[in-house]
């Protein structure tokens, strides 16, 4: 049978036709994850004379402000002039003051890339020769106290969006009695107000977590102006007016639609006549029109929210943004109709009062809703996996590809949960629970009638009162409104005791007792689940850090190969500790007899730099019994040591010796040979 619209919802659908579709046309496929891929000077090399700018290529473009490419000094004075700028491409450049002088040279970058997440880093390069700076380090962006409430945001905006979305398709999908349990709607109402309020706190955190870092700019009405422009916060503002529209969704929800529930159902106890019988057809079938509607307007609400997700992160960017946007848009519906479904089955199954019992059948709607859920989560992620990770290696080799192994992991464990809920509720379908539900109908109904009894005493006792004295008719009067209160307090005594029994025998079914705490299990996975998708979400892809790995190891490669006599020596270390493995780059120059400079960087696994707690070389050559000579390195930025005179007597066989040390406790030396000579 076709449905229709109702006149009173053709607005609200329209409506939200119209910011979905606003919300959709400003979407723009963007690049990918940015990442640093090439410099000119590059990394660590020493050039004659002073160059003109420093340029840096990145995998994607980026989005730059005044100050997002500054070079300082060896005394940490900028030298930079002029505001960076886009010269080819994805390479950006800034112009450097003229004459300057001998010595190391720091570069930093603080950028934002096109998937919303900022980048920072830095390096160093010399003129004439390496020297002492006093640059110890650079402010990393998206850490901090900013970093941790951005992220708590970002976490509390998912699991809102997750109850909000699912709460409401299980009341219009799988339990439409719900629509008038109070806990529903509280719960359904908390993600409305935890997912609004976690958007206005992101944006006012965007500036800050995006620059300073520093918990004073939050609010700081400049940068919250400069964030407006960026797509990222497009993408907040539009997710703030769909909440809008989601709120008159919610309102109609537990409002026109629970109360006509309500009156169904007491019309179907009372229709005894013909016109009665037509009247309650209508109003059933009004019922059915509104929850058509409801469910055109929440899917198009649920869809846009989800798209304001999509298009803002790393769906926009890299491979095919114009499939990937609609695949994750098909994923956070998919998660949200799981996990904030199955939020909402808990909380029916715990907390559903006894006269509206939650039936074996609504749990098995939703058995079905969360199975084809997980198939589009399964159809969905494989898309994502191979877009974000492009290799079988970036599954071991990258934090992202470690991320998403423990998330396939929880989705396992979940999926194996629902099965045993799936079990429980074949059981509970099979053997429903006797004496909870029917047998205290009669006795129940038999409460109201009293009260009815004593009412119309009352009437009668008033009615024969009117012809006798006034004394005689106030103390009728007044008696018959002491045995009414009284009646009616009875009455609501025997419905609490009676709820309460009620509800104790259907909780003492073992079948529905297993099914609560199975799902009460897969609700406690499902909350580990959310926090690793949405650490996902901040973390660069597996492709891009690969990508940007290689391309610096070629770029170190032509470095080592274009300086005339310098020797590069790598050893992998592994302290055995957390965060114990690395990669030592030694840089002999020229590497002969006589003085050499040496420059020591320190790498993680992911090729960025790991400021260790301590360095030590040693010198040995053995044939000779010379050394250990021990080289003391000066600390020069993240990652960087540097020694200058290095006294190198005679020439040989050398064994260079590194102590690197993690922590207090976790330390190990890795050696290598080196001819020189």
């Amino acid at each position: 049978m076709t449905r229709t619209i109702t006149p009173r919802l053709r607005p609200l659908v329209l409506l939200l036709l119209a910011v979905t579709a606003v919300l959709f046309a400003g979407a723009a496929p963007a690049s990918a994850h940015a990442a640093l891929t090439g410099s000119d000077p590059a990394q660590g090399v020493v050039v004659d004379k002073a160059p003109t700018q420093v340029s840096l290529t990145f995998s994607e473009q980026v989005a730059m402000g005044d100050d997002s490419l500054r070079v300082l000094d060896p005394k940490g004075k900028p030298v930079q002039q002029g505001k960076p700028a886009n010269v080819s491409g994805t390479t950006y450049a800034v112009q450097l003051k003229s004459g300057l002088a001998k010595g190391t040279y720091t570069v930093t970058y603080q950028v934002v890339s096109a998937d919303s997440h900022p980048v920072a880093g830095a390096y160093t390069f010399s003129i004439g020769a390496p020297s002492q700076t006093v640059v110890s380090g650079t402010a990393t962006v998206g850490g901090g106290v900013v970093g941790t409430l951005y992220a708590i945001g970002r976490y509390v905006s998912y699991a809102g969006y997750i109850v909000l979305v699912g709460g409401a398709a299980f009341v219009l999908a799988c339990w439409r009695r719900g629509a008038g349990v109070r806990a529903l709607q509280r719960l359904v109402v908390g993600g409305w107000v935890a997912l609004t309020g976690a958007t206005l706190w992101l944006l006012l955190l965007r500036g800050s977590y995006t620059t300073s870092g520093k918990f004073g700019d939050v609010f700081d009405l400049a940068l919250l102006g400069q964030v407006l422009q960026t797509k990222a916060g497009a993408a907040l503002v539009s997710r703030l007016l769909l909440l809008a529209a989601a709120a008159l969704f919610v309102a109609v929800l537990f409002g026109a639609y629970a109360r006509r529930d309500e009156v169904e159902g007491e019309d179907e106890g009372e229709g005894d006549s013909v016109g009665e019988e037509r009247a309650v057809g209508e109003e059933a079938e009004e019922k059915r029109d509104l929850g058509f509607g409801l469910a055109i307007g929440g899917v198009v609400v649920a869809a846009g929210l989800a798209a304001s997700w999509a298009m803002a992160e790393h769906a926009s960017t890299g491979l095919q943004p114009g499939i990937a946007i609609p695949v994750d848009i098909v994923h956070l519906l998919a998660v949200a109709a799981w996990l904030g479904g199955l939020t909402s089955l808990l909380v029916a199954l715990y907390r559903a009062p006894a006269d509206t019992p939650l039936e074996a059948s609504a749990v098995r709607r939703f058995s079905r809703l969360a199975f084809g859920s997980v198939l589009a989560l399964v159809a969905t992620g494989v898309y994502q996996s191979w877009r974000q990770l492009g290799s079988w290696s970036a599954f071991t080799e990258t934090r992202y590809g470690q991320l998403l192994l423990v998330k396939i992991g929880l989705v396992a464990v979940m999926v194996a949960l629902a099965g045993i809920s799936r079990r429980w509720t074949g059981r509970l379908a099979e053997h429903p629970a006797t004496g909870a539900e029917d047998e205290p109908k009669a006795e129940a109904a038999s409460v109201p009638a009293t009260a009815a009894a004593a009412v119309q005493g009352k009437d009668s006792a008033e009615s024969t009162g009117s012809t006798t004295a006034s004394t005689t008719a106030s103390t009728v009067g007044g008696t018959a409104t002491g045995t009414t209160e009284r009646a009616a307090q009875l009455a609501r005594q025997r419905s609490a005791v009676e709820d309460a029994r009620r509800k104790r025998l259907r909780d003492a079914d073992p079948n529905r007792s297993g099914l609560r705490r199975s799902v009460l299990a897969e609700a406690a996975v499902a909350v580990v689940l959310l926090a690793v998708t949405t650490a996902l979400t901040q973390t660069e892809p597996g492709r891009t850090e690969q990508e940007a790995q290689a391309a610096g190891a070629s770029a170190s490669s032509s470095s080592a190969s274009d300086t005339s006599g310098a020797l590069t020596l790598d050893m992998a270390f592994d302290t055995g500790g957390t965060n114990g493995k690395g990669l030592v780059r030694i840089d002999f120059d020229p590497a002969r007899v006589g003085g050499n400079e040496m420059h020591v960087y320190v790498q993680r696994p992911d090729g960025r730099p790991y400021d260790v707690p301590e360095v030590k070389i040693a010198l040995t050559q053995e044939a000779k019994k010379i050394g250990p000579l021990p080289v003391k390195a000066e600390h020069i930025t993240r990652g960087h040591w540097a020694a200058t005179g290095v006294q190198i007597p005679v020439a040989g066989d050398w064994r260079v010796a590194v102590t690197v040390r993690t922590s207090d406790i976790d330390q190990v030396t890795v050696s290598k040979n080196a001819q020189i000579g």
